[in-house]
């Protein structure tokens, strides 16, 4: 049980003091009655404004297919931002909702949003190995031996003293390679490349842990299920 000014407000609803506003307006009911005081203790899951039932009242955990030319950053100045692409409400929720990890500038491809301080820890823990799978174009034809060197797991990056762990590498066509890691590295892929004499010139990763991009459009976002969380 919650406050319903602080329910809303943590949400993104409104401020603590709008709320005062929708309860008054009688947009606000708990198992479809009116309610009409903004300080009552009320269940999350009971509510509904304007008939409709609140969004992610347990936490928020989404898939979003992010567009190349946008950065996974709060601030401004680098160009667009991910968090132009979801709904502004999201942007006002306490805890603030935030990416998984990061992509760069010119990646595209799945990322996670959410607002569950826990799972940004369990998805990008050393400890947890979590997969990420990517999709690179390379600048020339790719050499069979690299799927070795990558699943070796004794490759050293430029300024670094620790190798990477192994990765498995794929060779889709002659220059198109999908290369699965279980790190997250500051540009991992493209050094990873770059350190046998490749330039990626794209790269778009389809899948993180469990979860796939699958037909979800460019720039487009879907909620997953509280039960598809990891445990």
């Amino acid at each position: 049980m919650r406050r319903l000014d602080q329910l809303l407000s943590s949400l993104g609803y409104c401020s603590r003091r709008e709320a005062v506003a929708l309860v008054k307006a009688g947009r606000v009911r708990q198992n479809d009655v009116v309610l009409t005081k903004a300080d009552q203790k009320v269940d999350p899951h009971a509510i509904t404004l304007d008939g409709e039932p609140l969004d992610a009242p347990d936490g928020l955990l989404a898939m979003l297919h992010k567009p190349v030319g946008y950065v996974c950053t709060h601030g401004d100045g680098e160009g667009p931002t991910i968090y132009e692409l979801l709904p502004d409400q999201w942007l006002r929720r306490n805890p603030a909702v935030t990416s998984v990890g990061r992509l760069d500038k010119e990646t595209s491809g799945l990322l996670l949003v959410t607002d569950i301080g826990s799972l940004v820890h369990r998805f990008t823990s050393p400890k947890a190995e979590v997969e990420k799978v990517y999709l690179a174009e390379l600048d020339r034809d790719l050499d069979p031996q690299l799927v070795e060197i990558f699943a070796r797991g004794d490759l050293m990056l430029r300024s670094e003293d620790k190798p990477c762990l192994p990765a498995k590498l794929e060779i889709v066509s002659a220059r198109t390679a999908r290369l699965t890691i279980t790190e997250g590295r500051y540009h991992q892929v493209r050094r990873m490349f770059a350190s046998q004499g490749w330039h990626v010139e794209k790269l778009h990763r389809e899948r993180f842990g469990p979860h796939a991009l699958a037909d979800l459009a460019e720039g487009e976002w879907r909620m997953i299920p509280v039960e598809s969380r990891p445990g």
